[in-house]
């Protein structure tokens, strides 16, 4: 119905409703049929009169009916008010005398035939045309203002698809109690007993202030049941407009980490880059391209791209772009490989970068145990390539990515991540550079991660595969990642090991039945499968060997390592006869050499 139908629609009823108010009011306060009378059809004009005009004054015939509430109300309250105020004025003027006990019954009238007529169509809406069959029974987890929120919007919005039926609240004095006609039965144990007696079909949890550690808690009662779980968008995206309260999204694994993202010191972070020339090795990866992202927020003067895949360097220059095409920042792509020690002096001397994100390095564990010499390669030799340019041509701060496989390392990655660690803990204590290493755990959705695989087989139909029931991991997201990489930056006094307090470790089984559940199939139908320890692996990881570990957190969930012994004459010696020795020896060496038990060939050449 249009506007104008609308109008003439209200005009036409308040029009019946005024004139039968104040003629029927006669015919209660004196008993008689005679009604019409001058003082009457005075009266009846002022009113009519009134009412149209404040109607109009007021927005009357403005409001949208099918939600109306107390504000409407509010409304016709002053409009019905204020005309009666009008007519016992003009009454009191024309007639010398004010007919109160008829003024107060057209009054009364009006308010219950005006008002009633506009929640009529709110009764009418949500009873009729509202059409339940098609809608999925949905339970809410949380009867707070969101969770009220959210079933006031999905009553009010006939489009919307999911019906609320019940409140899940772990609060005792709401149970029992009805919010907006919705009953709330229980707290979270009652969950899955509620989605079975009531047909749930989806679960919407609907509490912002969660923490990780609650969410999981919540989500594993979800997952006992078929229903479908999602979660309220962040508050954030509610209040700018971005998202409507009925846009639920799913819950993410990230979600179910069980503990808080770091929080960033901004202060400190734009002055190290803000206006400041940064290179970021290994921008095309995950790792590398976050980094970017992150950074670029801050608004550097220049932002070299290197990275040895002109597809992947292509991509993120063209995403930063498009981003922060208004901000000025320089984006400038550079392909080169950090093996190469001519090209990396060539592209410091050239661009003279205030800081340097050394992402660049290979990090998938079976492959470095079938290639190990490319492990010593790119990440022993690049790293001392990309340190030793940096440290020539003055760079202020070099931040290098490592690894929690780089303590007490078993595997070829691990070890040759913790030489590189050595060298540049090394490199600060000859070098002007403040040289920094960064040890994260496992990143969820980098490439190479057992979030991308996992996703993969669930789509497949299945099985999962974890290999061994008892493994675990530390678990953290690209920019959480990410922002603990620029907050060393920041923190770099030299020479330090940062780690972050990643809470406590995820069993990998857990991790694959949670995302399984997320995809919204059971365990039984996709199955999990057990292959076995891989070459390198280890049940669990550890972020610091015992010597390193400093008990006190230099910055809020940031902890900061001690320095240990550094073999670089023995790195040395590896790096100089690695072409020469065969992939299990040159295993063994790398591997005893970053546990610290040098190999006699090494002992003999630091002898000589």
């Amino acid at each position: 119905m249009t506007y104008r139908q609308r109008l003439s629609l209200f005009l036409l009823i308040d029009s019946f409703i005024v004139l039968t108010a104040i003629y029927f009011s006669r015919f209660l306060v004196n008993g008689t049929f005679y009604v019409i009378t001058f003082p009457m059809v005075i009266s009846s004009i002022v009113i009519l009169a009134s009412h149209y005009y404040l109607s109009f004054r007021i927005h009357l015939y403005k409001k949208a009916w099918e939600y109306a509430s107390i504000g409407e109300l509010l409304s016709i309250l002053k409009v019905v008010t204020l005309s009666i105020i009008v007519a016992a004025s003009a009454q009191a003027i024309i007639f010398h005398e004010i007919f109160y006990r008829l003024l107060t019954v057209t009054w009364l009238l009006n308010m219950s035939l005006i008002g009633g007529s506009r929640f009529c169509l709110r009764m009418f809406r949500d009873s009729h045309l509202q059409k339940y069959e098609s809608k999925k029974r949905t339970l809410i987890i949380g009867a707070g203002s969101a969770g009220t929120m959210v079933v006031r919007q999905l009553q009010q919005n006939s489009d919307a698809d999911l019906l609320p039926i019940a409140f899940i609240d772990d609060d005792d004095k709401k149970h029992q109690l009805d919010i907006l006609g919705v009953p709330v039965i229980g707290g979270i144990n009652q969950i899955e007993f509620a989605v079975n007696k009531l047909n749930i079909e989806n679960i919407v949890i609907a509490i912002p202030s969660l923490s990780k550690r609650e969410l999981n808690a919540i989500f594993q009662e979800c997952a006992k049941t078929k229903a479908k779980t999602q979660i309220l968008p962040m508050l954030e995206d509610l209040m700018t407009g971005k998202v409507s309260v009925n846009q639920f999204r799913d819950v993410q694994v990230e979600d179910l980490l069980g503990r808080e993202p770091v929080e960033l010191d901004m202060v400190t972070i734009s002055e190290n880059i803000t206006n400041k020339i940064v290179l970021v090795t290994g921008a095309g990866g995950s790792i590398g391209s976050e980094i970017c992202r992150q950074l670029s927020c801050f608004k550097p003067k220049k932002l070299i791209l290197l990275g040895h895949g002109e597809n992947s360097i292509y991509s993120i220059e063209m995403e930063l772009k498009e981003t922060f095409k208004h901000t000025g920042i320089e984006f400038i792509p550079v392909i080169a490989d950090i093996q190469d020690a001519k090209k990396m002096m060539t592209v410091m001397s050239m661009f003279q970068p205030d800081s340097v994100y050394h992402a660049a390095a290979h990090k998938h564990v079976p492959l470095m145990e079938a290639n190990p010499e490319e492990a010593i390669k790119n990440n022993v030799v690049g790293t001392m390539n990309v340190a030793k340019a940096a440290s020539w041509n003055g760079v202020k701060t070099f931040v290098m990515i490592s690894t929690d496989k780089a303590v007490n390392p078993t595997s070829v990655m691990g070890s040759s991540k913790r030489l590189a660690e050595m060298i540049i803990q090394h490199m600060d204590k000859e070098s002007e550079t403040k040289f920094v290493a960064v040890r994260f755990g496992n990143v969820l959705g980098s490439r190479g991660s057992v979030i991308p695989l996992f996703k993969q087989q669930i789509k497949k139909g299945g099985p999962v595969t974890v290999t061994h029931p008892d493994m675990v991991r530390y678990f953290m997201t690209i920019p959480e990642a990410s922002r603990l990489v620029l907050q060393a930056g920041a923190l770099a006094s030299g020479g330090e090991i940062f780690v972050l307090d990643m809470g406590d470790p995820v069993k990998i089984i857990d991790l694959a039945k949670n995302l399984i559940k997320l995809s919204g199939n059971s365990i039984d139908e996709i199955g999990i499968d057990f292959t076995g320890i891989r070459p390198g692996e280890k049940l669990f990881e550890e972020l610091l060997k015992p010597e390193e570990v400093h008990d006190q957190q230099i910055y809020p969930k940031i902890y900061v390592g001690r320095a240990s012994d550094l073999l670089i004459e023995e790195i040395e010696d590896i790096i100089n006869s690695y072409p020469t020795l065969a992939k299990e020896e040159l295993k063994e060496r790398l591997v005893a050499l970053a546990n610290y038990k040098v190999a006699p060939q090494a002992q003999l050449s630091v002898s000589v």
